[in-house]
């Protein structure tokens, strides 16, 4: 199959487009025929080697973790799918080895469900992680109620996107902080904007006097020590960024796969709480370069590499 992989540790320079052998499908896994995986800054930061000391490498390595495609053929053990489905997922597994950005990926049953039945292959790849990150850190580390008023971080991103409308569907306030140019975007979220700066802890003070009931951090640093400072007496912090929010009394949470979830996140998008925007998209082939934009950054959306089966 045709494939992106690298061999070395290195930035989009050391990735290469081209053959690779077919993925192994073991029982509890299924082939998925893949139309669209996402770019997420963990895939380069994995590629640097920056994880090195959680995950075994196992060179050459096919990158990314967010995948849409088609089931082509189940395991020996499978039940949930079958060939034809088509399914979205976070394929991420406890070794850098076998990525989606490839014409297949052998992915676990555990790390894959339905693709919403409104959007399409390259939306259904861009959902995954982001999606999962942002609805796994407000019910499982910020336990989030309606009523809460909930601080978002980087909110026109692409978790803090997802972290403002599903809050918002779960009846929370939300104050979203962004760049300036973020600023319409997070408004049309449905947050209450307010932009990062000299005087932004004095902003978000103005909007909840009280203190903010939770935070979502997703930038870590001196971000990380505002949204502590800025909590109400009994209010609760997580970040996906920082370790440093523990000694905050906060919560350090790292997404991890889930199928429920997932389906969650699908009925979601399927009820029109949850929508999906892609920025960019790339071929296959020109993988590197897609990493290039994820890695400049400034997009309001995803970047997807799409794969074609036509050839």
């Amino acid at each position: 199959m045709k494939a992106i992989s690298y061999s070395r540790y290195g930035g989009p320079e050391v990735l290469e487009f081209g053959e690779r052998p077919d993925p192994k499908v073991g029982p509890d896994k299924v082939l998925v025929q893949v139309r669209a995986a996402a770019v997420n800054p963990v895939d380069w930061k994995a590629q640097a080697g920056y994880l090195d000391t959680i995950f075994d490498t196992v060179f050459p390595v096919i990158p990314g973790w967010d995948v849409s495609g088609v089931i082509v053929q189940p395991g020996v053990s499978v039940t949930e799918f079958s060939v034809g489905d088509e399914v979205m997922g976070y394929v991420r597994e406890d070794v850098l080895c076998h990525g989606t950005f490839a014409e297949y990926v052998a992915a676990p049953v555990r790390t894959l469900a339905r693709k919403p039945r409104n959007l399409g292959f390259e939306e259904s790849a861009a959902l995954p992680l982001a999606g999962l990150t942002a609805y796994q850190a407000l019910h499982r580390a910020l336990h989030l109620r309606s009523g809460d008023t909930l601080l978002v971080h980087a909110a026109s991103g692409a978790v803090g996107s997802m972290a403002v409308q599903i809050a918002r569907h779960l009846g929370a306030r939300v104050i979203g902080a962004s760049r300036d140019e973020g600023q319409d975007r997070v408004r049309e979220l449905g947050a209450e904007p307010v932009p990062y700066g000299d005087g932004f802890t004095a902003r978000v003070r103005e909007l909840a006097p009280r203190g903010v009931d939770a935070a979502l951090d997703t930038v870590g640093g001196q971000v990380l020590k505002d949204s502590a400072a800025l909590l109400a007496p009994d209010g609760r912090l997580a970040s996906i960024a920082d370790g440093e929010v523990i000694a905050l009394g906060g919560r350090y949470y790292w997404v991890r796969p889930d199928t429920d979830d997932l389906t969650a996140l699908a009925g979601l998008v399927e009820g029109g709480a949850l929508t999906v925007r892609v920025a960019a998209s790339f071929p296959l082939e020109r993988a590197a370069d897609a990493q290039r934009a994820n890695m400049e950054g400034g997009l309001h959306g995803k970047v997807v590499v799409t794969v074609d089966h036509d050839h």
